[in-house]
């Protein structure tokens, strides 16, 4: 094994620091910190710099297996900081450019490094306690200064062995990101039948059915409250630290976070509550199965429940039953936000109120049962892809520490 610092092995290249004034409406697509998760890259809120920007800063330009440290980040929980989190840029990122805030790694020497390898390395423990240690502010607002980065040392093994590492390791992202495509495809084929059938209302038996104001005959239109029981999630007080609880105890407590991380379905979350907690502050828990709906700062993100969960007040909850659950979950994704109420700040933020009262149109009996009868199927695969992808998530973290410090031999 040869010890070496980062710095002395790594190019580290600086996010770069662009102003509003200067995205447009398309060009080279922005990689932020906030669209870097611990499950991979959401990429829903892109900004873009001009096409002609690409020359004067290609430096920034993402490359395959480039790694991503946040440098400055806060979480919405006030529990932990974004800082630090390392990511890994796959295919869906390649030739981004980089914001500020973070910074990108990559091998000086690929006959010393691996950078696959210099990549599970940043996800490793030690590496993460060491950048912990070393932020400085607030937890909500960390900072880690790059020349903490640069001075982390590390015992890497031969470069034979590091490839072996990185291997193994790989061939679990491998089949994460296989199950990632395919349920992309999953969603697509859903989405595709849902516009044809009521978007393009070329659903069976159109061609015999009347349409009175964009809704056929037998159709109903009505506010979305009188279709399903909707309520509202709620948040203890937060001084009040005995009714939270870390998110594999107590009863799963969703966030808009927890939702962006976890894509159709809602697994895991960070934090949950105790059983006095939804007790005392009257906190409602929902069923498996129920949509959840975001209405506040990051408007119109859908989600499914795994199990009894609880949110907090920035997430509506509608209750469907089987027939109804595709057919909602499309129609609030597709659902055009910025056309409720009357306000500027409507990207930020709709009210409980607005959310129970906006329109809906539920299709008769014998349309959704034949939707269902297609799309509840793709939904199961969804659910069993995801679920795969949370084990092998587990597998993975459980011999990355293991490899990294040379208890398991390759």
């Amino acid at each position: 094994m040869s010890k070496f610092k980062l710095g002395e092995v790594c190019e580290f290249i600086n996010g770069g620091a662009w102003s509003d004034k200067e995205y447009v409406d398309s060009g080279i697509p922005v990689l932020k910190v906030s669209n870097c998760k611990n499950s991979g890259f959401i990429l829903d809120e892109i900004d873009f710099l001009p096409e002609e920007s690409r020359k004067k800063y290609s430096k920034n330009e993402l490359k395959k297996d480039d790694v991503i440290i946040a440098t400055v980040g806060s979480h919405p929980n006030l529990k932990e900081s974004a800082a630090g989190r390392a990511c890994v840029v796959n295919d869906s990122v390649v030739g981004f450019f980089l914001n500020q805030n973070a910074v990108c790694i990559r091998t000086i020497n690929s006959n010393i490094i691996d950078q696959k390898y210099l990549g599970y390395l940043a996800a490793s423990f030690p590496f993460q306690h060491y950048i912990q240690m070393r932020g400085r502010g607030a937890a909500n607002q960390m900072r880690i200064a790059i020349s903490s980065i640069k001075e982390y040392e590390h015992s890497f093994p031969d470069l034979e062995n590091q490839k072996e590492i990185a291997d193994i390791l790989s061939a679990h992202d491998n089949l994460i990101e296989n199950n990632q495509k395919q349920i992309k495809l999953l969603e697509e084929a859903a989405q595709r039948l849902y516009k044809e059938w009521f978007i393009d209302l070329r659903f069976p038996g159109y061609e015999n059915t009347p349409v009175h104001d964009g809704v056929p005959e037998g159709w109903e239109k009505n506010s979305a409250e009188s279709f399903f029981e909707i309520t509202i999630g709620k948040t203890p007080p937060r001084a009040e630290k005995q009714w939270f609880v870390e998110g594999k105890e107590g009863t799963p407590w969703v966030s808009i976070s927890d939702m962006g991380n976890s894509g159709t379905y809602v697994f895991d979350t960070v934090e949950g509550l105790t059983i006095d907690a939804i007790q005392k502050h009257n906190v409602k828990v929902v069923p498996k199965g129920t949509l959840l709906l975001s209405f506040k700062l990051t408007v119109g993100r859908v989600s499914i429940a795994t199990t009894n969960m609880c949110t907090n007040e920035a997430i509506a909850h509608f209750m469907v039953n089987d027939l109804q659950r595709c057919y909602t979950f499309l129609y609030l994704n597709a659902f055009e936000y910025d056309k409720l109420g009357n306000t500027s700040a409507i990207s930020k933020a709709v009210n409980s109120k607005i959310i129970k009262a906006m329109p809906f149109i539920m299709p008769d009996k014998e349309t959704l049962l034949a939707f269902s009868q297609i799309t509840n199927p793709l939904l199961d695969e969804i659910y069993t892809k995801q679920a795969q992808n949370r084990m092998l998530n587990e597998a993975r973290d459980r011999l990355l520490p293991k490899l990294m410090s040379g208890e398991i031999e390759v």
